[in-house]
């Protein structure tokens, strides 16, 4: 018997109104407009208010994706966030959106797997519908990084925003659709170049660890940007060649939004005409687990750009080193 696989029945998203925009960064550290978009493609990216926390997005988006699907929070069985930046450690934030949804059913956890969190999580809700145990997952990209980003580091501030995304999971009405593969890769040896020293039971708070600022995001763009251009890229293409297909078989390309020259790369290692390549790293920055379902939210749902059985290709690189790619088949 073929395998049931998982299809998205729903999307949903959260963003700040508050803008941060280059000309803003501008007068906060020594960068300027024209750097920062000839080497990342970012103009502006979105703020969360002070006083509000992970879950409060996470919550935002997880509603308006259940609504859309006509779905109340009680029929939920599973909630996964993909995240870096929970409200604490513990409760995980997936406890906290279950309370605030009124989830009474679901159970949940926090997955962390840098910016490749939403993928990590995707393939894990997917495989708990694939199971059979489960009929509904909810599965939710949130990241608050201005909460650990150094706004004094020109060479940091100026990549992250803050955002939410989720989707619903349920078992695909007929085979051949919905996720039907992925490759998922991680590689230990790179934390040293992306990583936050200080917080968890190696190095806990303390007035040290504070005035040092290793509670901030560290990243030597170097060696994070040679990594992610080449193992983001082959994974994107590994993924079409283990399937039979090539870049004109597939419809739209979702990268994660971390670099422009890193989404290029990719996309034309795997042949992919430009016009088939979901970018909002302009307006959004790089926002880690959330940069995904935000490209998914506004080519689906804002901008129809999909039909029944069109190929999708998702793929994402993050901190740890983690890597992953995803083919899905659109149905609707």
């Amino acid at each position: 018997m073929p395998v049931q696989t998982a299809y998205i029945r729903s999307v949903g998203r959260f963003v700040p109104e508050r803008k941060l925009t280059n000309q803003d960064m501008e007068k906060m550290v020594d960068t300027n407009d024209e750097w920062i978009v000839s080497r990342t493609g970012i103009r502006e990216r979105h703020i969360l208010d002070k006083g509000l926390g992970n879950s409060h997005m996470a919550t935002r988006a997880a509603r308006e994706c259940l609504e859309r699907a006509g779905v109340g929070a009680d029929e939920l069985d599973v909630i996964i966030v993909g995240t870096v930046t929970p409200d604490m450690f513990f409760p995980s934030t997936a406890c906290l959106v279950q309370k605030d949804l009124g989830a009474r059913n679901a159970w949940g956890f926090d997955l962390s797997a840098g910016c490749s969190g939403f993928i990590f999580s995707l393939t894990t809700g997917a495989q708990m519908i694939e199971s059979g145990r489960y009929k509904r997952v909810l599965v939710i990209g949130s990241d608050v990084m201005s909460s650990i980003i150094d706004y004094e580091d020109r060479n940091t501030c100026v990549l992250f925003g803050d955002a939410a995304g989720a989707v619903l999971l349920e078992a695909s009405p007929e085979p051949g659709y919905g996720i039907l593969d992925f490759i998922q890769r991680i590689d230990g040896a790179g934390g040293e170049f992306l990583h936050m020293k200080a917080g968890g039971s190696l190095r806990p708070s303390t007035l040290e660890t504070v005035q040092n600022k290793e509670h901030y995001v560290h990243q030597e763009g170097r060696q994070v940007f040679k990594f992610a251009v080449t193992e983001m890229a082959n994974v994107s293409v590994r993924i079409l060649e283990k399937n039979g297909l090539t870049g004109e078989d597939v419809t739209l390309f979702v990268p994660h939004q971390a670099n422009l020259r890193i989404i290029e790369a990719s996309a034309n290692r795997m042949g992919i005409d430009p016009g088939k390549v979901v970018i909002n790293i302009d307006r959004y920055a790089n926002t880690t687990a959330a940069t995904i379902p935000l490209c998914l939210y506004e080519s689906i749902v804002e901008q129809k750009r999909v039909k029944k059985g069109d190929y999708i290709v998702m793929s994402a690189f993050g901190a740890g080193f983690t890597w992953g790619s995803i083919l899905m088949r659109w149905w609707e």
